[in-house]
């Protein structure tokens, strides 16, 4: 069996596992199974060299076959793979069968756009840098060295500007760099844009909209630019002397009374399976499906910025390669990733995904004063983690697996803000100066999780929970009377819902056919401990991109082909296709299999500190056992105490 238990030594990192042995229906494509996808479209004749991949991803197979799969079987493996040309419209979506060497399907999606592909980045920069329009522009504002002007391509959205019309473009902004490794977002270069159409790298047009002096002050945060850092902290080890307590067999991670298979694709990133407790279903998938980051400006080319970091770039695409003893700290396990680039090639981001564990403090205690008797439990969580570079930004997601039964999305947010040009001391009502003019605008992060549900199987309800006060009257003659009332969601219509702080609103998805000792049903409560309200408007050209802002929770019945809230086809997209659309179907949600799309963010009042870049702020969410347990699931645990722990000596 090829298994990772880490029992060795206290600062032993634990062998990568060979994830190229498929072992599970659900184990992401290897690299060899990428590369015969590869193999097998090139060699139809119907897709010659001019066809290039936007996305390579395992085509899941239906649950009832994943449920039916015992350790040994045989596994049918095929692909969701789409295409798209460089001098044509349209993608076409395949599904390739491993087994049969040959293409399933085909579908030619003639409207829709492929998304930017991290290889075109570079090509982006080089074609606006070498245009002679934006050449001249950069003279007026004394740039003569074109090789230390920084271009950052953003999806171009859909905004109805005559010339852009049915075109696969970027639009850019620039900085400048003032010498090797200097930090470009001190100096932006204001005023100026430029948009291209990527499949020719066509500059079509150049927006000069005014000049600005370009900031020059040097804001650097590289550790050959710090001068007097500050004394290192003393070291802090995290050793496990023993090795770990999870088991990793391929994919399939193992701890505590904890299961869950660890996914990866392109376009969502880190992706997670069949998550069980103790043998009990949770949760069948679980991702995070989309992200959207509207600023709040109106400026001049500002107001573009509305990009969907995983729908228009592919957030796996931009995993980091994580570094053990600095974004990951303790006894780690890895694991890659295997993409496909555009034209064909196969790539592995290497430590792509962290795995460890770590305390969590204090899980629970009781001092009985009467015996004197003292019982004490610390907590403990399992950490599944990647992070993500989107060009000046950083995204870190973190899946925690609790000693308590929860299951809790963190996400870390850090880089660089987005900074652009202002006349010192007059940033304008938009934003915050954050070094003398240089200017960030408040922006929001907004991210749904689609969260496909199977509390002890598949047949479950959502339950929305309000908090109520009694009336002050005759029943309740003190004024203290209030309780939590429970009302069962029953269509998709009907499971369009909001946050309510008045009400300290929750939501709780139940098996009616499940009880617990006390009679009332198992069950998972996800607490929307991040709402976001939006504050573009509905009906502008980036509100009708992202309707899926609108709720923090939608509820719908599930289907295999309703992935992603804000549409299949992101990039130039015009908002239709996404669960907004799902819900007007209007299904049943009450006792069937069912998805949650819960939307949380961030509201982002820029401020100095912010800069030159952004201490980690944090979103997400929990899902909390409600009733799925008889009892507190950590009260078996045996006493334990840290032997390595001590007394700070004095003076220290």
């Amino acid at each position: 069996m090829d298994t990772v238990t880490a029992s060795s030594s206290c600062t032993c990192v634990p062998d990568t596992p060979n994830t190229d042995a498929v072992k599970h229906p659900l184990d992401p494509l290897t690299a060899a199974e990428i590369g015969a996808v590869i193999r097998i479209i090139r060699n139809d004749l119907q897709y010659g060299a001019d066809f290039l991949f936007e996305t390579i991803e395992l085509l899941e197979p239906e649950k009832s076959l994943v449920r039916l799969y015992k350790p040994g079987d045989a596994i049918k493996r095929a692909a969701r793979v789409n295409l798209f040309k460089v001098r044509e419209d349209g993608i076409w979506r395949l599904t390739v069968s491993l087994a049969e060497e040959k293409v399933l399907t085909s579908k030619y999606v003639r409207t829709a756009k492929p998304m930017i592909q991290l290889e075109q980045f570079t090509a982006i920069e080089d074609a606006v840098r070498a245009a002679p329009e934006f050449i001249a522009a950069c003279k007026k504002r004394d740039i003569e060295d074109m090789s230390l002007v920084c271009i950052d391509p953003w999806s171009a959205g859909n905004f109805d500007i005559p010339g852009e019309d049915g075109r696969y473009l970027a639009h850019v902004f620039a900085w400048l760099r003032l010498r090797e490794n200097d930090n470009l977002y001190a100096h932006p270069i204001g005023g100026l844009n430029a948009v291209v159409d990527i499949k020719t790298y066509e500059i079509i047009r150049v927006d000069d909209h005014e000049i600005i002096p370009i900031p020059k002050a040097e804001v650097n945060y590289e550790a050959e630019f710090i001068k007097g850092p500050r004394a290192p902290y003393k070291p802090l080890d995290i050793v496990q002397p023993e090795g770990v307590s999870f088991r990793l067999d391929g994919r399939r991670l193992e701890w505590d009374r904890w299961s869950v298979l660890v996914g990866f694709n392109s376009r969502e990133g880190l992706t997670l399976h069949d998550i069980s407790y103790d043998g009990r279903p949770i949760a069948h998938r679980a991702s995070l499906v989309e992200m959207v980051v509207p600023y709040g400006t109106t400026d001049k080319g500002h107001f573009r910025k509305n990009v969907f970091d995983i729908g228009e770039y592919g957030i796996g695409k931009l995993a980091n390669s994580l570094k053990l003893g600095c974004d990951c700290l303790g006894v780690i396990a890895y694991l890659d990733a295997h993409l496909a680039t555009m034209d064909g090639n196969v790539v592995t981001i290497e430590n792509a995904i962290c795995i460890h564990e770590e305390d969590a403090g204090l899980l629970w205690k009781h001092w009985d004063f009467r015996s004197n008797n003292v019982e004490s439990r610390r907590a403990r969580r399992l950490v599944i983690s990647c992070i993500a570079t989107v060009a000046n930004y950083e995204y870190g997601l973190f899946w925690y697996f609790h000693t308590d039964g929860s299951i809790q999305f963190e996400l870390k947010a850090t880089g660089i803000i987005n900074t652009a040009a202002c006349h010192p001391g007059q940033p304008g009502k938009y934003g915050k100066e954050v070094a003398p003019g240089v200017v960030g605008h408040i922006h929001q992060h907004i991210f749904c999780a689609r969260l496909d549900m199977n509390v002890d199987g598949d047949n479950n309800s959502v339950v929305e929970l309000n908090t109520q006060a009694d009336p002050w009257g005759s029943d309740n003659v003190y004024g203290n009377g209030f309780y939590e009332e429970e009302t069962v969601l029953k269509t998709e219509l009907g499971g369009c819902r909001q946050a309510s702080l008045a009400t300290h609103r929750a939501w709780k998805v139940i098996n009616p056919g499940r009880k617990n000792w006390v009679g009332t049903p198992t069950g998972y409560k996800l607490e929307a401990s991040h709402p976001v309200t939006p504050f573009i408007h509905p009906e502008s050209p980036s509100g009708r991109r992202s309707t899926f802002i609108k709720n923090q929770l939608w509820v719908t019945a599930f289907d295999p082909e309703e992935r992603y809230p804000a549409g299949e086809h992101m990039n130039h997209s015009d908002g239709t296709g996404g669960v907004s659309d799902f819900v007007r179907n209007n299904r049943n949600i009450e006792n069937t299999d069912i998805v949650l799309w819960h939307v949380f963010g961030l509201h982002h009042q820029v401020r100095p500190e912010d800069f030159p870049v952004q201490p980690c702020i944090f979103t997400g969410f929990k899902l909390m056992p409600s009733g799925f347990f008889d009892r507190n699931p950590g009260i078996d645990l045996a006493p334990d105490s840290s032997a390595a722990s001590c007394h700070a000596q004095a003076g220290e």
